[in-house]
């Protein structure tokens, strides 16, 4: 199978370890590309709610494919997020062509890009970050209601609908929440003369120019996959917004048959952890921390 080369994809909110995740289509999708340049824009595997009872083999695979990358040469950039919090000791790692970081201010094609998470912007987790968790419980238990709530749809021949969407669509405070997130990350972007600027966090894929009375920038949102399962690509000099569900190509082929979900234990998920882990060759004397 043909694989798309693709300068830069950045991925975010994943959240590997918990139900919502769509680990096999995110699977899928990496399969169907080759990076030269991978960007995991935080929330990539859910520390906050990660349990020893819930790590299916596909959500094993989206490492294992990861490390094959980096094995490989292929850069690969860990920006840490809030479900992934616990990372950020670490920022400054680097080992081989794979390195955590908080931030990252990058030179594309002779244009300035700050990207990071976007939790930062969030009230509630600077302040009542109880209140926030107590959040991503709940929402974890909508998406697999909404699971569940989808597989009778399909089966009376209905298209599935995204329970969260519509009430983070219908809510105003939601929308307000989501609008002064753009709003801010963009003004402060203008402030510092970047081009562009590339957030998570929030679940709402989009790629928009943004005009203030003191300049413009280009704001990148990549998404998620949890509801939208979607991604920002980098090629030919210009930014462009994957969609999973608007593949055809990827729905067309046979990528892999997927076994029914099987859960790893915690010891065999550490061992493999550790063994995917030796796989990786590098060069002495590169491999740094702060």
């Amino acid at each position: 199978m043909k694989k798309r080369p693709i300068e830069i994809v950045v991925i975010s909110d994943v959240h590997l370890g918990t139900y919502g995740c769509h680990a096999k289509e995110l699977l899928k999708y990496l399969k169907s590309i080759k990076p030269n340049q991978v960007i995991l824009n935080g929330d990539i595997v859910d520390i906050w709610q990660f349990s020893k009872h819930y790590w299916p083999k596909s959500h094993m695979k989206i490492i294992k494919l990861l490390l094959q990358w980096v094995a490989k040469g292929v850069k690969v950039q860990y920006i840490t997020g809030n479900h992934d919090e616990m990372l950020r000791k670490f920022s400054g790692f680097k080992m081989g062509s794979f390195s955590i970081a908080n931030k990252e201010l990058l030179n594309i094609h002779g244009k300035k890009a700050w990207i990071f998470h976007g939790d930062v912007f969030d009230v509630t987790m600077r302040h009542s970050k109880w209140i926030a968790k107590l959040g991503a419980m709940g929402y974890d238990f909508l998406i697999l209601l909404n699971s569940a709530v989808n597989f009778v749809s399909k089966k009376m021949g209905k298209k599935p609908v995204s329970m969260s969407k519509k009430i983070k669509n219908g809510v105003k405070s939601a929308i307000k929440f989501i609008s002064d997130f753009e709003q801010t990350a963009a003004d402060i972007a203008i402030e510092k003369e970047f081009d562009y600027v590339i957030c998570g966090h929030i679940h709402q894929p989009v790629i928009q120019k943004v005009t203030t009375t003191k300049g413009s920038v280009m704001y990148l949102n990549s998404g998620d996959w949890v509801e939208n399962l979607t991604a920002l690509e980098f090629s030919q000099g210009k930014w462009e917004l994957y969609r999973y569900d608007d593949d055809i190509a990827i729905h067309s082929r046979d990528m892999e048959v997927f076994e029914p979900t099987e859960l790893l234990e915690k010891n065999e998920l550490f061992e493999r952890l550790m063994l995917e882990f030796q796989t990786i060759s590098v060069p002495s004397g590169n491999v740094k921390t702060k």
